[in-house]
């Protein structure tokens, strides 16, 4: 055997999964069952009690899921990993971990609308409050930390508007101010960017974005980086204090550098339920097989779509980060060098009524909600996902009236670009 670690491309092939032992197939197999028989009393008994790893009831583990959880948990360089039905789901069951009612987090204000949405909304139910902050100026979220500050939320490239931001600056807060850094890398993926290596504690997806890849299939993950104490200061009582359901274990001291990914299982995903299927993890690990390919492409030929956006004279701007003149653009080479991902905005001359307009005649692109598939995607987020915010959160956001969202896929790019080029003729 050799002492060599695994690359990147080998991962994504290979982590997490061997041959099926009774059988021999060679492709994980998709384990659709509800529940799995114990050897005996005294098995079932330590599984229930968290004396010994195993199967029990696929709400809260399955052996397709599994397989799921350590690929991405090794690409990402985490101790482990929980997949869950979304990404929204994710972000639920990660905060439940931290916050209790009265407690607040830190957010940068570039996002996913539905995590704006989630956060300003949803989450007020449970008593958990966000504080914005521009990723811009790092200074405000050094302003925004109070006592009951219980962590900080980025996203490593923003959606819509393709930003790169600066994790490690951020770490630097999170860490002066004793809470976890939760980077959601959805749209860099760990190809692009392994966000862990520059300061998180906790990495969310929604797999049903990059890492699957084809559109087909819902999914969300949790990566824990085994990087933060959970036991300092008592402001995580989840982690720190003796779980009643448990027998008194203390989750940290018994789990170590992946307490947290132990307690999204037994704590969060056990009674909120949010499960994956292991039909979607099935879909969504063969998805992940061809990453690096697919990035790399999705990748080169964004850029080469920007570039002609960019020189086009119905368009008023392009902001993506790949482009030397982009400001996030030094920020792009330092985090993201193989590329600075396929999804952007640019904005036209013609306002709201030129997007809603371009989005009607493009024929190749897709006019959906979504990113990170095969298929070229186009939306108006002012009109969509973005609506249901007011003017002047749309433009900090990233979504002003006039911008359009390009979710750019695998396809050939000289026909991207001569769709885009006849949907912008008068």
């Amino acid at each position: 055997m050799s002492d060599r670690l695994p690359g990147f491309s080998t991962l994504a092939v290979h982590a997490g999964a061997q041959p099926d032992p009774t059988t021999g197939a060679r492709a994980t197999p998709i384990y659709q069952t509800t529940s799995f028989v114990f050897n005996d009393a005294d098995h079932a008994a330590s599984l229930f009690g968290l004396q010994s790893f195993g199967n029990i009831y696929t709400r809260i583990g399955n052996p397709t899921n599994a397989v799921l959880e350590e690929r991405v948990a090794a690409l990402e360089g985490g101790t482990a990993a929980l997949a869950v039905a979304s990404g929204h789901a994710a972000q639920v069951v990660v905060l439940q971990q931290l916050l209790q009612p009265g407690d607040e987090f830190i957010a940068a204000r570039k996002l996913y609308g539905g995590s704006i949405n989630q956060f300003t909304h949803a989450f007020k139910s449970f008593g958990w409050n966000v504080v914005w902050a521009d990723p811009d100026d790092i200074a405000t979220f050094e302003r925004a930390v109070s006592p009951r500050t219980k962590a900080i939320f980025i996203e490593s490239i923003a959606n819509p508007g393709g930003s790169i931001t600066d994790i490690e600056a951020i770490s630097t807060v999170a860490r002066k101010a004793g809470v976890p850094l939760i980077v959601d890398n959805t749209l860099a993926s760990p190809y692009l960017i392994r966000p862990i290596d520059h300061g998180a504690d906790i990495v969310v997806h929604s797999l049903t974005k990059f890492l699957g890849g084809h559109g087909n299939s819902l999914g969300g993950i949790i990566v824990d980086a085994g990087t933060f104490d959970w036991s300092t200061g008592g402001k995580y009582p989840m982690l720190s204090e003796p779980r009643p359901e448990y027998h008194g274990i203390r989750l940290q001291e018994t789990f170590g550098n992946f307490a947290f990914a132990i307690a999204c299982r037994v704590l969060g995903l056990r009674d909120l339920g949010p499960a994956l299927s292991p039909f979607n993890a099935f879909m969504i690990l063969t998805g992940i097989e061809t990453l690096p390919l697919r990035m790399q492409k999705h990748c080169d030929n964004a850029k080469a779509i920007a570039e002609f956006l960019a020189g086009h004279p119905a368009v008023a701007s392009v902001s993506y980060a790949g482009l030397p003149g982009d400001k996030y653009n030094q920020l792009a080479r330092k985090y993201a060098p193989r590329g600075a991902g396929a999804v952007f905005t640019f904005s036209l001359k013609g306002g709201y009524d030129a997007g809603v307009s371009l989005v009607s005649k493009l024929q190749l692109f897709s006019h959906l909600a979504n990113v990170g598939d095969t298929r070229s995607l186009v939306i108006h987020p002012a009109s969509t996902t973005h609506s249901q915010l007011d003017d002047a959160a749309k433009v900090k956001s990233g979504a002003g009236p006039d911008v359009v969202r390009l979710s750019i896929g695998i396809e050939d790019k000289e026909d991207l670009i001569a769709d885009l080029e006849q949907a912008l003729s008068p």
